[in-house]
């Protein structure tokens, strides 16, 4: 491993739920860097021993900012899942944040989840960061347009894949989410704050209580969202999307090229293979959702 460059700034990843964070860390350290794990509060769930790590309340931005100073950070990634976003009174400003507290609420309070991040991003950079995206570090997590692993969608597959996109577009742009899943044609679940996995989890009740077919599989598809910061909150799977994606029934996982993250992919593809499931990328600018695999 080559060692950090002195006259260069430190990297600073802020760490939620998941592999992400891990693999994040791993390809710093990997590329010559001395990362600093920021894990958050109540989210973070991996062991940072390896790595300068230091614990924060999820609001709390005034421990951030000297964290910042005090490693030296010049750039920031942010990666991994939150499942709760900071309450008003979970908030420790700086001085410039404090300046700006009445819209900053108004955003936590009302503002969809690409909102709030772009919101975090802006308070970050103006403290005189930069903020990067997880694929600059690891570009090698990112899909590929095409299968991932042994099996391909038909043609039934393709039409459940244009329907899912087509949602999960409409989706993305309200900000809502960022997942769909169509059987035989017809959506039947769209991605909500609850996350991929619990909505994977309604398809599989709906198809043991017979409101949707038996017989058709079906796809979930994730996109990223048209507006998003592609620096923040890229869709992922990993083996348990690939886990509850089966016990739903469906045929296959779809997600967008070059901005969607395959975690876990050895396991991933041989958990699919398996179970019998596609996993493959497509291309959002390419004709018919770049299927025509």
């Amino acid at each position: 491993m080559a060692e950090q460059d002195p006259s260069r700034g430190r990297l600073a990843i802020i760490a939620g739920s998941g592999y992400l964070p891990a693999y994040v860390a791993e390809a710093a350290q990997a590329a010559g860097e001395a990362p600093v794990v920021v894990a958050l509060k109540g989210e973070s769930d991996r062991s940072w021993d390896r790595f300068d790590h230091v614990e924060l309340g999820i609001g709390d931005f005034a421990q951030l900012s000297g964290v910042f100073e005090r490693y030296g950070v010049d750039r920031v990634v942010m990666s991994g899942a939150v499942r709760r976003r900071p309450e008003w009174r979970d908030i420790r400003p700086t001085l410039q944040i404090l300046m700006k507290l009445p819209a900053t609420i108004r955003t936590l309070l009302s503002g969809g989840d690409d909102k709030v991040l772009q919101m975090v991003i802006a308070l970050i950079e103006g403290n005189g960061r930069r903020v990067i995206g997880a694929q600059d570090i690891a570009p090698n997590l990112l899909a590929e347009v095409g299968p991932i692993g042994a099996l391909e969608p038909n043609q039934d597959d393709k039409a459940d894949i244009r329907k899912a996109a087509e949602a999960a577009d409409i989706l993305g742009r309200l900000d809502v989410g960022q997942g769909a899943v169509s059987v035989g044609g017809r959506v039947v679940a769209l991605e909500g704050p609850e996350g991929t996995d619990l909505m994977l989890g309604r398809v599989q009740q709906l198809r043991q209580d017979g409101r949707i077919s038996r017989r058709r599989r079906g796809v979930l598809v994730k996109l990223c969202k048209p507006q998003q910061d592609i620096r923040a909150d890229l869709p992922s799977i990993g083996v348990s999307t690939v886990q509850n994606a089966a016990k739903a029934g469906l045929a296959g996982i779809v997600v967008e090229a070059g901005r969607a993250f395959v975690l876990e992919r050895t396991e991933v593809v041989a958990a699919a293979n398996d179970s019998g499931l596609f996993v493959c990328g497509i291309d959002r600018g390419a004709g018919g959702w770049g299927i025509g695999l």
